[in-house]
């Protein structure tokens, strides 16, 4: 019977592990990956990651199911740290939450709620984003369609493309995803101003807001970058959440996400998590609850919590200072400052991605002659950086350009 599958096309990130693993050259760099580093090149467990742990290991004393919408501790201080403790959205009962299995657990979910509120909606998802957005997402059999966002050319948000795109051919009832900060692939976020006049526009369409965010607290820090969040749970009866732990708690192979959908009212609320729940059970049954329970202990201890945020803190500092020192090499190293517009591009944006003005053999030049490893499209994730490899790297691609 298995002969009649198909081979599946290789994995572009895997693909790129593989070759930067196989690389003997001892000044080689990895941009590939997309996981934080630090200065050694480890992706160490958190400090205060690694004290839950141990107290979750002396104190658990069953492994029982936890149930199908997940730790119920996780959900509601996670929930909390996204939307603000104190805002309407979590005192007013209308959230709908449900641990999920990381954030693309958080966004399949996410899309299975809004198909079966609306099996006509189009999700609307940016140019360039994740490459794993529309596999991920049009699995469900929604339709996909995409509104520009960042153009290459000048490296900068096209925000006046994106808002007639959307004007003109969204649908009321459609979904934009739109993510929440530290944007991936490019590291161009929406400015406050820009959050407001998007949210006004959705507004008067009526379309969804589905927020995808994968990366709080590694952009301007955790309140700024939960600004567009929380401005449109502020403004809008309903969205929907797809939240990660997996960077800034560096649970990646724990697997720990959440799904909220914010309602209408609390009764809506009870509906959709009936659904998530149902959807859950379908697809799952039971989530895991290890890496949900060690975030539950952190948000509930301040003082893990405030350790939490100081680490942290320091990833945030460690990835901008990088993409300040890499701005200045190459403006320093580029006489003619012909490639200005790249060094200011890069310094302004956030988290861990950009992507590099580079044409695909641009890319597998700085691959195979450099040992520069970053994917075709030219998304680096500057966490693979080190300081002492900064100026090397400057060379290298002011020499494919």
């Amino acid at each position: 019977m298995f002969e009649t599958l198909t081979a599946t096309p290789p994995d572009a990130i895997v693909g790129m592990i593989k070759l930067a693993a196989a690389d003997t050259n001892p000044n080689k760099i990895d941009l590939g990956v997309g996981i934080y580093q630090d200065p050694t090149g480890a992706t160490p467990v958190m400090r205060a990651v690694k004290e839950a742990e141990t107290r979750l290991l002396a104190e658990e004393d069953s492994k029982k199911y936890i149930g199908i919408l997940g730790n119920p501790a996780f959900n509601s201080l996670f929930s909390k740290l996204m939307f603000g403790a104190d805002s309407e959205a979590v005192t007013s009962g209308r959230l709908a939450m449900a641990q999920a299995a990381g954030g693309s657990g958080a966004l399949r979910l996410g899309a299975e709620l809004i198909k079966l509120a609306n099996p006509s909606a189009t999700i609307w998802m940016s140019t360039p984003t994740w490459a794993n957005h529309q596999p991920l997402i049009g699995s469900t059999g929604l339709e996909i369609k995409g509104y520009p966002y960042y153009d290459k050319q000048s490296q900068r948000i096209d925000f006046d493309a994106m808002c007639a795109e959307l004007r003109d051919n969204a649908k009321a009832g459609d979904a934009v995803l739109l993510h929440g900060c530290c944007h991936n692939p490019t590291g161009a976020d929406l400015s406050e101003a820009q959050w407001q006049t998007i949210a006004d526009l959705m507004l008067e369409k009526n379309l969804l807001p589905f927020v995808d965010l994968a990366y709080a607290g590694l952009g301007d820090g955790l309140e700024q970058d939960s600004f567009g969040l929380r401005l449109l749970a502020d403004k809008f009866p309903e969205l929907v959440l797809a939240a990660s732990c997996s960077k800034n708690f560096g649970l990646y192979k724990e697997r720990v996400g959440l799904v909220a959908a914010l309602c209408a009212t609390p009764e809506d609320a009870e509906l959709a998590n009936g659904q998530i729940g149902l959807t859950m059970r379908r697809m799952i049954s039971m989530p895991p609850d290890h890496g949900a329970a060690l975030v539950a202990k952190i948000l509930a201890d301040p003082e893990l919590t405030a350790d939490w945020k100081t680490e942290l803190e320091d990833m945030r500092v460690r990835m901008t200072s990088l993409r300040i020192a890499l701005g200045d090499a190459l403006l320093a190293k580029d006489g003619r400052n012909t490639n200005g517009q790249m060094a200011a591009a890069i310094t302004a944006q956030k988290g861990m991605f950009s992507l590099l003005p580079v044409t695909p053999e641009q890319a597998e030049k700085l691959r195979s002659e450099h040992s520069v490893f970053l994917l075709n499209s030219g998304r680096i994730n500057i966490a693979g950086a080190k300081v002492e490899t900064i100026d090397r790297l400057a060379d290298c691609i002011l020499a494919v350009l």
